[in-house]
């Protein structure tokens, strides 16, 4: 039996966030583990996480999980927006809440950096030749 589905698919901030996601070269969808994940060959960001605090997990069903270098990492670590997700956030991921009046401009920055950081040099070289 798989994970049950823990998203809207009509929410609109997911709608946003697979806009940004997918704009990428070669980025597709899959639900994994019960949320939209977002990839080429491997994950680039995930929509939805969660936290433990003792012992039970607690959801930011509204927020983007992505994986940055350590040093962009540490720079969110003090932001409340973001959080340590389980399970993931021990491999450098980090999960930033999108509440209302989320800074867009600032989401595709970290997606754009998590992409950079998973999607290849083929596909870095092809997104670079994009944004020109």
């Amino acid at each position: 039996m798989g994970h049950p589905v823990m998203f809207d698919e009509s929410d609109p901030v997911l709608a946003r966030v697979r806009k940004l996601a997918l704009a990428f070269p070669d980025a597709a969808e899959k639900v994994s583990h019960g949320i939209p994940a977002f990839f080429t060959t491997k994950v680039f960001a995930y929509y939805g996480g969660s936290v433990k605090v003792d012992g039970e997990y607690r959801r930011h069903d509204r927020s983007v999980l992505v994986l940055l270098e350590p040093d962009e990492r540490t720079a969110l670590e003090d932001d409340p927006r973001c959080y340590v997700p389980a399970y993931l956030g021990p491999s450098g991921w980090i999960g930033v809440d999108l509440a209302e009046g989320a800074d867009w401009d600032e989401i595709g920055e970290l997606l754009d950096a998590s992409y950079r950081r998973t999607a290849g040099p083929r596909r870095v070289a092809r997104l670079d030749q994009l944004s020109r």
